[in-house]
C-alpha cells in the first residue's frame, strides 16, 4: 500500500506498508524532507511497525513522538504529516485531522472583498497551491450578501439599502439573503479539498463541516443543534445559516454567519421579507 503527502510549504512524505492482522507491517518511510540524526527514520519505521489499521492521525503521531529519540529534529515535515501518509497509503476515509489547517485572521474589509476571497481561497485549494484553511470574516461595513440565484428586485429594498448605506453583493452560494453589520455576527468560511466530504451526499456535507461549530457552541453552554439543510438553531430560535460550492470536484467552500446581536427594525427595511411588490 502507497501513500504520499505533501507538507504545505515544506516537504513530500511517502509511506509504503504492508498490513497482515489488522496491523501495520514492513512500513517503509521516503521522501525529500530533512532529518537528523539520519538514525532516526529508524525511530520511526519502529514507531509504526505493528499498530492498528484503525489508528487515527493522533493516535500514530503520538506513538512516533514516544518513539522518536530525544535529538531527532524533523525539518520540512512533523510527525502528523507521516501519520497522514499512513492513513492515505491505508486509503481509509478522510477526517479532519488528514490535513494540516491554516488559520486565516484578517482586518475588516469590505463585503466585495470577502465574497472575492471566497472565491480566489477555494480555487487556489482545488489547485492544490494552498492547502486547507479556515477564515474569519471582520465587517468593515454594513451589507446585504444575497444567494447565487436570487432575485435582487425580489429580495433588497435599495433605495432603503442606500439611504442606510448598506452594501448589496452577491455570493458564489446558494441559499437566502442576509444581513449583517459590523460587531453583530461571526462569519467564517472553509476551504477543504472535496476529498474530504467525498462519501457525503451534499445534504451529509453541511452537518460534518459545521458539527465543529455545535461542539464550540455546546461548551459555551449553548443548546445547539443542526437543523437540516443548513441551518445551526436552538430551542429560542436559528443562530446561523451556512451555505457551499464545490469547485471542479477539488475543492469545497463551506461558509456560515452567526448572528449574535441584529438590528431587526433596520433589517426589515432594506430586505424586502414578506412584500409582494
Amino acid at each position: 500500500m502507497h501513500g504520499e503527502y505533501k507538507v504545505q510549504g515544506g516537504k513530500l512524505v511517502v509511506v509504503d506498508l504492508e498490513v497482515s492482522d489488522g496491523k501495520l507491517r514492513d512500513v517503509q518511510v521516503s521522501g525529500d524532507f530533512f532529518l537528523e540524526p539520519p538514525e532516526a527514520l529508524a525511530d520511526i519505521r519502529t514507531a509504526l511497525e505493528g499498530l492498528p489499521v484503525s489508528a487515527s492521525v493522533e493516535h500514530i503521531s503520538t506513538a512516533l513522538r514516544a518513539g522518536l529519540r530525544a535529538e531527532a529534529e524533523l525539518i520540512g515535515f512533523s510527525p502528523e504529516a507521516v501519520a497522514i501518509a499512513v492513513r492515505r497509503a491505508l486509503g481509509v476515509a478522510e477526517t479532519w485531522r488528514d490535513y494540516e489547517w491554516q488559520i486565516i485572521e484578517a482586518p475588516a474589509l469590505s463585503p466585495a472583498m470577502h465574497l472575492a476571497m471566497d472565491e480566489v481561497l477555494a480555487m487556489e485549494v482545488a489547485a492544490k497551491r494552498r492547502g486547507p484553511c479556515l477564515r474569519f470574516w471582520e465587517w468593515e461595513r454594513p451589507a446585504i450578501i444575497i444567494g447565487g440565484f436570487q432575485s435582487l428586485r425580489n429580495e433588497v429594498d435599495m433605495e432603503a439599502a442606500k439611504a442606510f448605506g448598506v452594501d448589496v453583493v452577491r455570493r458564489t452560494t446558494g441559499g437566502g439573503a442576509m444581513f449583517v453589520e459590523p460587531g453583530s455576527a461571526v462569519t467564517y468560511s472553509l476551504y477543504a479539498p472535496a476529498e474530504l466530504v467525498r462519501d457525503k451526499s451534499f445534504a451529509e456535507s453541511y452537518a460534518f463541516l459545521d458539527d465543529w461549530v455545535l461542539k464550540a457552541l455546546q461548551s459555551l453552554g449553548i443548546d445547539a443543534f443542526y437543523k437540516p439543510l443548513n441551518d445551526i438553531s436552538s430551542p429560542k430560535g436559528k443562530i446561523g445559516g451556512a451555505a457551499q460550492k464545490r469547485f471542479s470536484s477539488r475543492a469545497v467552500l463551506h461558509h456560515t454567519t452567526m448572528a449574535y446581536d441584529m438590528d431587526a427594525e433596520k433589517m426589515v427595511q432594506v430586505l424586502r421579507i414578506g412584500r409582494e411588490s
